[in-house]
């Protein structure tokens, strides 16, 4: 059969440095052929991938770079990102095609903008152990520590997708928690919600970030998603049992993947009656900035010991700290009292004497939800 007869070029366009097709076809092993024969680059091996997609109708988006227009930042060749939108009755991200070219593990981070919560339909759904206190160490190796306990999560939930975070935006009303720059509707235009509409054209949205960690035989299906049930975490909350942990049922979605570093008061303490692990602000006002964990698939691997700079067990995944690693309180100059057992921090804050830091996962890459 003649290639020429079973791909079928729907629309071109030029976009920024990207010429643009939309191809459809009725045959995989000729689709692969016309692909190469047009100069694109594609992994050896692709047609028993791109087979399931041929036969289930999906059209193929398809970009050439033209190096003459690329854009170079600091000497290196900086993409512009492609917007497109298309409607289908399933929700689902196709990426086994994307596996053919992996050398070794790679990761997906998806950012749903929806009504709701999503998490994926056909694969383990676990969450990221939050609202745990780390060594002040943990501040200048930040990517580092998290891509430790994102690996210890996935070797305790193989082949699992994990949630890092599932917020409710309010633009101008609600700052909690707070990015540098609050999300305002315009933003909510750019990343689509011009096209969807509703709520989420207005700024009124939940957002979900997933991360896969996957090699090139691991995952046999795309990411097929479902709504899912609000949850809470890592926000401060302290009750009788102590400080939360994981994820709770709430009826709104309020979780995300917070680290504390924690500074004991160690100068003196005039009062009659001291008590430790009450929680506030630093004396001088000087708060502290949230670091985020940023450039997540670059961080070294395997050169932190996770066991040495947590202070709890992590008990969502079955991981123990180092026995050596327990935390103390610092006797404080001119106080004479012990550290009452299961002292609680009450309130939220951070800087000196009280959080040096708070750790929160950034976020990334978008996929967008019109309401049903």
């Amino acid at each position: 059969m003649d290639d020429k007869s079973t791909v079928k070029i729907e629309a071109k366009f030029d976009v920024a440095e990207y010429k643009i097709l939309i191809l459809s076809a009725t045959e995989a092993t000729g689709l692969e052929r016309w692909l190469k024969a047009n100069g694109y680059q594609i992994p050896a091996g692709a047609e028993p991938l791109l087979r399931p997609y041929v036969e289930g109708g999906s059209k193929f988006f398809v970009a050439k770079v033209d190096p003459k227009k690329v854009q170079m930042v600091d000497g290196v060749a900086q993409l512009s990102p492609i917007r497109f939108h298309y409607e289908s009755e399933e929700f689902a991200l196709p990426i086994r095609l994307g596996m053919a070219n992996s050398t070794g593990k790679q990761d997906l981070i998806v950012s749903i903008i929806a009504n709701k919560r999503y998490e994926v339909a056909n694969y383990k759904n676990v969450v990221i152990p939050t609202n745990f206190d780390v060594k002040d160490g943990v501040r200048a190796r930040f990517a580092e520590f998290y891509a430790a306990l994102y690996d210890k999560t996935m070797e305790a939930n193989p082949g699992s997708v994990v949630t890092e975070y599932a917020w409710q935006s309010q633009p101008y009303s609600m700052c909690d928690p707070c990015p540098p720059e609050i999300p305002t509707t315009q933003d909510a235009a750019t990343l689509g919600g011009d096209i969807v509409g509703g709520e989420i054209a207005q700024g009124n949205y939940v957002l979900t970030r997933l991360h896969a960690r996957y090699g090139k035989n691991d995952m046999k299906d795309d990411l097929r998603f479902r709504e899912a049930k609000p949850i809470t975490g890592g926000r401060e909350q302290w009750s009788k049992q102590g400080l939360e942990y994981g994820a709770s049922p709430a009826a709104q979605n309020n979780f995300q993947a917070r680290y504390a570093i924690r500074h004991w008061w160690t100068g003196p303490m005039k009062c009659a009656n001291p008590q430790r692990g009450v929680w506030g602000g630093p004396p001088d006002g000087g708060y502290r900035n949230t670091i985020a964990a940023s450039k997540l698939a670059y961080a070294p691997r395997g050169k932190m010991n996770l066991g040495t700079v947590i202070k709890r067990d992590l008990w969502e995944i079955g991981y123990k700290r180092s026995s050596s690693n327990a935390p103390t309180a610092p006797a404080p100059r001119g106080a004479k009292f012990a550290t009452p057992p299961g002292s609680k921090a009450m309130g939220f804050g951070f800087g000196a004497g009280a959080i040096g830091g708070i750790l929160i996962l950034g976020l990334a890459m978008l996929v967008l939800r019109r309401k049903p």
